[in-house]
């Protein structure tokens, strides 16, 4: 039996409800997934009905051609940001508050990262949360408040058991999504030219190509900042690409320029009726299934982000089942009272602020190469490093220029503007030798295994697992 910690040192998270999801550790290779069940996961995330309300609003204002080229331009951007720093993920095994303790920002870094995911991520679940109890309210009856209850209630039950069983429930709805949703769009569309329907004119205002790209690829990047949460399961960086690129083809291509048709057929991006009217109670089930299932990862991702947050700024560990209970309530409140619906504003900066944190991952871990040494290291042997980098003042100089060019500079898109100029500063930055750590810090689980005395015999429990 070991000695209690020292004093300063962190305990081993006390057993708690739910997963801890290997929060604080790499997740070790034999715990990884499948091709087939992340590939079910990606495709998870391209299941929803605002999917094609965005297709519908882009088709209002382009013709099918000129929105082809929008989703294109989207779709590319995304998959090059969700690849580079997926891949990444995948490699070390580690989400994204984890991996920029070694990737750009340094233990105290990674924490002021962790905070502005946490945020972002719990307060989108809010808002979703919110556009799910007024739908349903709208569909069946009764008050959104209660919706917006149960909806938070179940999502929360889900994602405290953590990511197999967020897996598992996706196997089940992904592929009962897009079966009743072909069936209600191939009966709509077989009234109708579909040769018409492709060369007919826009029927609203014109959308400029800028404005869908924006769109198109603004309204995820945040998603794909934090898509090592997800690639961490996989196994291969080749299942990382097929698995994205195939989410992204369905996405864009099939469900978004779907909706484009829709939105020229009723000449109105209000196309959530054609599906939910040719599906009858099922559909309405199975739409909402769906739903729950791209929001369990807003709040799946916060949590780890809190963890992350906990153990950096008040050298404590917390169970991330218990996290995500306090987070699931919090954001389920807020939603059912209708708070929510006035940090959509605040949302959107932070939608601005966090595509640096990518350009700079992408920079350091790809690039630069300065920092990741340790990472490399220890890689083979699942552990982490028994150090990192405290500060790195430059990589915050460069978050906070690059959010304000993405906020204040008007052409192109702000999200990939903020990504792509914290990309290139970094890059050029610390390609010189400008960008440099400050101090060195003890991994919090390495200094208590190093403070205790030697056991007879030591297990390879990779660091802060589980």
């Amino acid at each position: 039996m070991s000695a209690a910690p020292q004093s300063g040192a962190v305990a081993p998270a006390p057993k708690s409800i739910g997963s801890d999801d290997y929060a604080l550790s790499r997740v070790p290779r034999d715990k990884r997934f499948g091709f087939w069940s992340m590939l079910l996961q990606w495709l998870a995330q391209s299941g929803s009905i605002s999917q094609f309300t965005l297709g519908a609003t882009i088709g209002v204002g382009m013709t099918f051609g000129d929105a082809f080229l929008a989703f294109t331009l989207g779709a590319v951007i995304l998959e090059v940001v969700i690849f580079a720093i997926g891949l990444a993920g995948m490699r070390e095994g580690l989400a994204t508050p984890m991996l920029t303790r070694w990737v750009g920002f340094g233990r105290n870094g990674s924490a002021l990262v962790s905070f502005v995911i946490a945020v972002s991520l719990v307060g989108w679940f809010g808002v979703q949360n919110k556009i799910f109890g007024d739908s349903v309210s709208e569909l069946v009856g009764g008050p959104s408040w209660m919706w917006c209850v149960l909806a938070g209630i179940a999502i929360t039950a889900l994602v405290i058991f953590g990511f197999r069983y967020m897996a598992n429930f996706a196997k089940v709805v992904t592929p009962l999504f897009f079966g009743m949703v072909a069936f209600s769009v191939i009966r709509t569309l077989n009234d109708h030219s579909f040769s018409d329907l492709v060369h007919s004119p826009p029927p609203g205002e014109t959308i400029p190509l800028a404005v869908a790209a924006t769109a198109i690829a603004g309204g995820y990047m945040t998603g794909a900042i934090v898509s090592p949460e997800m690639t961490r399961y996989n196994r291969k960086g080749s299942h990382v690409f097929l698995q994205s690129a195939s989410s992204m083809i369905l996405s864009e291509y099939i469900v978004g320029l779907t909706g484009v048709l829709l939105g020229h057929l009723v000449k109105s991006s209000e196309v959530s009726h054609i599906v939910l009217s040719t599906s009858g109670a099922f559909g309405v089930l199975v739409v909402l299934m769906s739903t729950a299932k791209i929001n369990d990862w807003n709040l799946y991702g916060s949590s780890l982000g809190v963890v992350n947050f906990f153990q950096v700024v008040f050298n404590k560990r917390v169970h991330r089942g218990a996290v995500t209970i306090v987070l699931g309530i919090a954001g389920t409140v807020l939603s059912a009272v209708g708070i929510m619906s006035h940090f959509t504003e605040f949302l959107t900066i932070l939608g601005v602020a966090i595509p640096p944190i990518g350009g700079i991952i992408v920079a350091e871990y790809w690039v630069v190469k300065r920092m990741r040494k340790p990472l490399d290291e220890t890689r083979e042997a699942q552990t982490l490093p028994a150090h990192s980098p405290t500060w790195v003042p430059m990589s915050i100089v460069i978050w906070i220029a690059a959010f304000c060019v993405g906020k204040f500079y008007d052409g192109g898109i702000p999200a990939l503007n903020s990504l792509a100029t914290a990309f290139v500063l970094y890059s050029a930055l610390g390609l010189l030798g400008w960008i440099k750590p400050y101090g060195t810090s003890v991994l919090a689980d390495e200094q208590d295994e190093q403070d205790r005395p030697a056991p007879a015999a030591r297990t390879t429990t990779p660091v802060g697992a589980a």
